[in-house]
This record gives structure tokens, C-alpha cells and sequence, in this order.
């Protein structure tokens, strides 16, 4: 049925229906702005867990100096780790001098080297060269140290003086090293074999190889031998034999090398507590511990710039660490000369904040009175009252405890932003969830909007058409 509409007026509306660029009229990327609305909540997100994470990443830092200064406690946490030792000798070149501060004691002797430890070696006469000259074949016959005889076979391939030196170097168990030598005396026979026991002293006398070879181009003698002997010395004023140069069992943990014999010589040598190592050794500790303490300064120095939702400022984990600390600086440590501070060692808070280390106190409080001050830094132990902390073992409690998993202060900060970070991170999943979601809803809606609109355009163009093909007679009607 036809509107009661004046034909004219029908025409009228269908000619002045509008549309957009597509059939809705609406811009195409309407879904995508609104989208790019949802999402806003999420930016905001995003933002937030950036400067947890600035945060975290912060803590890290102090954590990581944190276990820096407790690598520094932990080398020098017992008496013997702290404890460095000095050799004094003056310029004599007759003996270097070693020790194990785990074994070694401080004392002062005397050191005379009256003679040097030598090997069982012997030489042979001359030969034109060293490798193309015939020496024949057979056999090399060795009595060990022990009374064992071995026989070496000589064969044409090794008929020279260096297959013969291979030969023996080949053989591990006889003990005896060959080489192969010019004499450097400009003969037409320069190359002579040494032959040389591996250890030295009186009980390592060998009877040297005899020589078996026939047909060789020359014969092969050893023309001089010298025989093993100890070394000796005098250790204040008593002689000693030691089958070796390398003196270990003289005096505990002390290595003495014999590089020259001059009898005689009495060598002055000390060993000594190094005041000016161990001291060094404290100022790294007490730097590693500065930059601790520097770092929380940093962190809770603010101002109306400062952002404390990105940063460690005015956090509590900064104020306990801190306290620790100071705690552990301020406590009176029990010594067998009574109690004592650090800042009877040199050891002081500075009004910056941060500690000051007078080394040349701490070194010449070592010098007078080692005992208590290394009872100061690394406690006491009797069988009665057990182990008595120092200040290195106080420091060391605080830094486990402020590393220790679970309840460790700086792990309980930790997890506390990760706690943070992972619920941002599940509120973000949530939300793209629902907005992706949404946008598949709009999507569908849009679509078939886009549809009927589409209909209705279609509709519209038919009308407009029917009204085209009327008579002007018929449009008045």
C-alpha cells in the first residue's frame, strides 16, 4: 500500500537521504578509536609497573652491593684469612723466602748456606754432530738409586747422540734426564750428552749408563761425572742436611729456596705480621661498606623534583640497612685486654655520613697489640665461653640476614615487587581479555549496521528511482 503521503514529499525524502563514506556515515576506523579508548586504562598500567620495575632495579643495585661487601667479609672473616704475613731478608740473593700465613709464626733466625743440594750427572766426550753421526748400536745398561738395573736397546734409527737422549727421556722410570749440548769450545767434535739424575741428594747417587754400542763412526765415553750430594745449611748456628734447594719442612709453613752457597754469610730472617697489608684489607672492607651506605644516601637525598614512586627514597628498606650497620659499627667487641670500639681502630662515622678509615692508626694500634686487635676484628674462642664475635662477624650476620631467603630484608623488598609487577601484569592480561572481547562485539555490531544500511541506501536508490520514471502530470497527482 502506497503512503498517504503527497507523492511530491515521498520524492522529497528519498532525494535527501545522506550517507557517509561507507553506508553508515561513520568513520571507518570506529571500532579502532574505540579500542584505542579501552586501552588508556592499560597505558596508565604499564606506566605504573615501569617504575616498580625502576625500583626493582634499584634494589638490585644495593643488593649487588651488598654481596660485594660480603665477598669482603667472608675473605676476611676468621684470623688466619685476615691474618698476612711478611718475609724480611734484607738484599741477600742466597735464599727467597715463602710462607703460608695458615701455618707460618712470626719469628726472627739465622741463615747461613754453606752448600747446595746437586744431581747424580755425567758427560760424555765430543762428536761431530748430533744427529747424523754414528754412534753404533746396543745397549744402555743404569743402576737406579734403589739397586733396579734397566737396559735400554740402541737400534740403527737411534744410533745418534739425540736418538740416544730420546731413548732415554722416553723412559719414565729411570729417573734420568739426557740433553743434548755444544760445548761451545769451537772443536770439530762439539756436541757431547749430559745425563742427569731428576732429584738431587745423597740418597739419589746413581751409577750413570754404561755404554754397549759397536760399530759406530766414533767411540762413547762419559768423560766426567758428578756425584749427588745434600745441601747444607745452619739455622742459628746448628748445620742441617736437606737432600733439596727447596727447604719445606725447616720451619712450619716456610718455603726456603738455596739459590747460592756462601759459607760464611749468616742471613738475617724475619717474618712478621704485614700491618700495612692487613690494613689495606680493612680499608677495601670498610670502601665496600661506604658504598653501601653512599647508595642510600643517594637514594634519600630529595627534592621537589625527586620521584619517589620510581626510586628507593625515604624506603624503609634503606633505613634498616643503614641501622644494621651502624648497630655493628657502635658495638663494643670483648678482646683479653678488655672491650674495644673501632673507633679505637680508626674506624669512624664521618658527617657525611659515611665511613672514615685512619689507616695509620688502625696499622700502628696492629703493630703495638696484634693479638687484641685481631680479636677485635675476628673474636675470641676458648673451650669455656665458646666463639666470641668481632666486628667482621657482626657484619657478616647483617649481611645474611639481609640476603637470606625467605625472611632476608632486601628478598622480603624483592618479592614484594614482584608481588606488585604480577598483579599489574594479571590486571593487564584481564583488560586486554575484555577489550578484545569488546572489539570482536563491535565488530559484529558495526557489521550489521553496515548491513542494514546498506538495505536502506538500496531501498532509497529504488524509491528515488520509481519517483524518476513519473510524469510531472503523474507527480502532481
Amino acid at each position: 500500500m502506497m503512503s498517504s503521503l503527497p507523492k511530491s514529499t515521498f520524492r522529497r525524502k528519498a532525494l535527501g537521504i545522506s550517507f557517509g563514506s561507507i553506508n553508515s556515515g561513520l568513520p571507518k576506523d570506529i571500532v579502532q578509536q574505540i579500542v584505542e579508548g579501552e586501552k588508556i586504562p592499560i597505558n596508565q598500567m604499564e606506566m605504573r609497573k615501569s617504575k616498580i620495575e625502576n625500583k626493582k632495579a634499584l634494589l638490585g643495585q644495593l643488593r649487588g652491593l651488598v654481596e660485594a661487601a660480603r665477598g669482603e667479609i667472608l675473605k676476611n672473616k676468621g684470623q688466619r684469612s685476615l691474618r698476612e704475613l711478611s718475609v724480611e731478608k734484607g738484599d741477600h740473593k742466597e735464599i727467597s723466602v715463602s710462607v703460608d700465613k695458615n701455618i707460618a709464626e712470626p719469628g726472627k733466625y739465622q741463615i747461613e748456606v754453606m752448600q747446595l743440594a746437586q744431581k747424580s750427572s755425567a758427560i760424555t766426550n765430543g762428536v761431530e754432530d748430533k744427529d747424523k753421526t754414528y754412534v753404533g748400536v746396543g745397549y744402555i745398561k743404569a743402576v737406579l738409586p734403589n739397586g733396579d738395573k734397566k737396559e735400554i736397546y740402541v737400534d740403527e734409527k737411534n744410533a745418534t747422540l739425540s736418538g740416544i737422549a730420546k731413548l732415554i727421556n722416553a723412559d719414565t722410570e729411570l729417573g734420568i734426564r739426557a740433553n743434548v749440548v755444544n760445548d761451545g769450545k769451537g772443536s770439530d767434535e762439539p756436541w757431547r750428552l749430559i745425563v742427569s739424575l731428576t732429584e738431587t741428594g745423597d740418597e739419589n747417587k746413581a751409577e750413570f749408563p754404561y755404554l754397549y754400542l759397536v760399530d759406530g763412526e766414533t767411540d762413547i765415553v762419559f768423560e766426567k761425572e758428578r756425584p749427588a750430594q745434600d745441601a747444607k745449611i745452619k739455622l742459628d748456628g746448628f748445620e742441617i742436611e736437606v737432600p733439596s734447594n727447596r727447604v719445606t719442612d725447616l720451619l712450619p709453613g716456610v718455603v726456603i729456596d738455596l739459590n747460592k752457597a756462601n759459607p760464611g754469610q749468616e742471613i738475617g730472617l724475619e717474618i712478621k705480621e704485614d700491618v700495612a697489608k692487613i690494613g689495606g684489607k680493612v680499608n677495601g672492607l670498610v670502601g665496600s661498606l661506604n658504598n653501601i651506605l653512599k647508595f642510600i644516601k643517594e637514594q634519600n637525598t630529595l627534592n621537589e623534583a625527586s620521584d619517589t614512586s620510581q626510586t628507593l627514597g625515604g624506603d624503609l628498606t634503606l633505613t634498616q640497612i643503614e641501622s644494621r650497620i651502624r648497630g655493628a659499627i657502635f658495638t663494643p667487641i670483648k678482646t683479653s685486654k678488655g672491650n674495644m670500639r673501632l673507633g679505637d681502630l680508626g674506624v669512624t662515622f664521618q658527617r657525611d655520613g659515611l665511613l672514615g678509615f685512619d689507616q695509620a692508626k688502625f696499622e700502628n694500634a696492629l703493630a703495638t697489640d696484634y693479638k687484641s686487635v685481631s680479636e677485635a676484628l675476628t673474636g675470641t674462642y676458648d673451650k669455656k665461653n665458646g666463639k666470641t664475635d668481632g666486628f667482621i662477624d657482626l657484619l657478616d650476620a647483617t649481611a645474611r640476614d639481609l640476603l637470606a631467603p625467605p625472611s632476608g630484608v632486601l628478598v622480603t623488598r624483592k618479592n614484594g615487587l614482584d608481588s606488585q609487577i604480577n598483579q599489574i601484569d594479571r590486571q593487564i592480561s584481564n583488560r586486554h581479555r575484555v577489550i578484545a572481547q569488546k572489539e570482536e562485539i563491535l565488530k559484529a555490531k558495526f557489521a550489521r549496521l553496515e548491513e542494514t544500511m546498506s538495505k536502506i541506501r538500496a531501498q532509497g536508490s529504488g524509491l528515488a528511482g520509481l519517483g524518476a520514471s513519473m510524469s510531472p502530470i503523474q507527480q502532481l497527482g
